[in-house]
């Protein structure tokens, strides 16, 4: 699972750290290596050049991964240790010369100067959001040939709409290691002290606004909702929102904002009258990320819009409960925002390296029972088990991880059920998301902070700059 700083770091726009990417680019070689001189030690080559053709074992190859566990994540490490010595009883002579970054994995000024000097390793990792970006440095093979059924058993079962974040033009540039999706995630205390069922999280926003007002109710500073509207966070769930609704941020040529209609209204009006009428939504608003978690692990919070691994933040972070935390499937249920992440092959990569990558993600994140997977070894190492996500399997995988994952769970799965059986779709984030995000803020804060505030201006100034924004495509 994604520690909080992943989770922030997803939202951040890679982009606008150029300004550092220079200097960082002269020192990225001497971040995170392993004792390793070269990455490309020992590599034989020898194969079949033929994509459908597996790998042979006999042939030698090297390949660096990035985002191998640090030695702080102590169980985490081992498990990677460990699935590195499985791996070599069926491909011995394949090095896996891990790499752990100081800091976080992922960290978007890095990201951005690892790119633009060519130095990612073999195999890296990415969220769904950077393939433009990884494509413009011509940074990752186009693997769609190597990807079958043979190599990656499970292909087939993998939901479409993962796989289609990772293509461009029909292509297909990369596999993924986690995702998640958006949902209403409660507070099981105050829903049953305030009389609610929460086994039947609301799944309308007349639902939730009415289950808001009655948590409120419960006084002593507990609010009903919670909403974000800084940070870039407030145009972020603005999206999901009207995701929710059946709406859009953008309209399909990614050129024109597509927000400034009756349901963005909705989603602006919903929060007024929550915040203003029932005055179910607490009085200190321009939240970011962190603050509402902070709200409900204490019990001051009935529920607001998250993904599943804000639990185990709140658990792990903040001294939390898994059982006092229950989620339902998004207001609305259209659509919702989805994001994850992945591991892509660097461009110029050989036809073995990149067989040799192929079979290390396929065993390592991509099979039921095994790997990430493998969840009897994971409660055992004391890591949660149970949380909706990863959880892009379909078909007969999904049917085998989902009683794997319940067997060995160690929190209450069912209090996950309606979330987990009234799926919806994911929907990636829009073009220029975190400059649009920042646009929707102004809009979020006016209705939360201002009672007065005119919703058709808030969205029509919104519009504009979004169309501005898009035109610098």
């Amino acid at each position: 699972m994604r520690s909080a700083g992943f989770r922030r770091n997803r939202r951040i726009d890679r982009t606008a750290a150029a300004a550092i990417v220079t200097v960082l680019s002269l020192t990225l070689a001497a971040c995170g290596t392993s004792s390793s001189s070269s990455d490309d030690d020992g590599d034989s080559g020898g194969g079949s050049s033929d994509p459908s053709a597996p790998l042979d074992p006999k042939a030698k190859v090297t390949l660096s991964i990035d985002c191998m566990p640090p030695a702080a994540k102590a169980a985490e490490l081992k498990e990677w240790n460990e699935d590195v010595k499985e791996f070599n009883k069926t491909y011995p002579n394949v090095k896996i010369n891990g790499k752990s970054t100081p800091g976080q994995c992922l960290e978007p000024p890095r990201f951005t100067a690892m790119l633009k000097a060519k130095s990612q390793p073999d195999v890296y990792y990415t969220y769904f959001t950077d393939l433009s970006q990884v494509l413009d440095n011509d940074g990752a093979e186009d693997i769609s040939a190597y990807v079958t059924d043979k190599s990656v058993p499970a292909l087939k079962d993998i939901d479409p709409g993962v796989l289609d974040v990772l293509k461009k033009d029909g292509k297909l540039y990369g596999l993924p290691t986690s995702n998640y999706t958006m949902g209403l995630l409660i507070n099981r205390k105050l829903f049953e002290q305030a009389g609610l069922d929460p086994n039947s999280p609301p799944t309308t926003w007349e639902e939730v606004r009415t289950a808001s007002d009655k948590i409120a109710g419960i006084g002593g500073g507990v609010s009903g909702f919670g909403e974000y509207s800084a940070g870039n966070n407030g145009g972020w769930h603005f999206t999901a929102s009207i995701y929710g609704l059946g709406g859009d941020v953008v309209d399909a040529t990614g050129k024109k904002a597509a927000f400034n209609t009756d349901l963005g209204k909705q989603v602006l009006e919903n929060l007024r009258t929550m915040r203003w009428d029932d005055d179910s939504m607490g009085k200190t608003q321009l939240l970011k990320w962190g603050d509402l978690q902070k709200q409900i692990a204490t019990d001051k919070l009935g529920m607001f819009l998250a993904a599943p691994d804000d639990i185990t933040y709140m658990v792990q972070q903040l001294g939390a409960k898994y059982e006092n935390f229950g989620m339902g499937p998004i207001p609305g249920s259209k659509a919702t925002l989805f994001g994850g992440n992945n591991y892509m092959i660097k461009k110029g990569s050989s036809p073995d390296k990149i067989k040799a990558a192929i079979a290390w993600q396929n065993f390592k994140f991509l099979t039921p029972g095994k790997g990430q997977f493998e969840w009897d070894r994971t409660k055992t190492d004391k890591l949660p088990v149970g949380l909706p996500q990863p959880n892009f399997w379909l078909g007969e995988s999904k049917t085998k991880d989902d009683a794997l994952r319940s067997e060995h769970a160690t929190m209450p799965v069912e209090n996950f059920k309606p979330f987990m059986d009234n799926p919806v779709k994911g929907k990636a984030e829009p073009p220029k998301a975190q400059e649009i995000y920042k646009i929707l803020d102004v809009a979020m804060s006016g209705v939360l902070t201002n009672k007065d505030a005119d919703v058709d201006k808030l969205l029509s100034t919104a519009e504009q700059q979004v169309n501005q924004v898009l035109a610098t495509q």
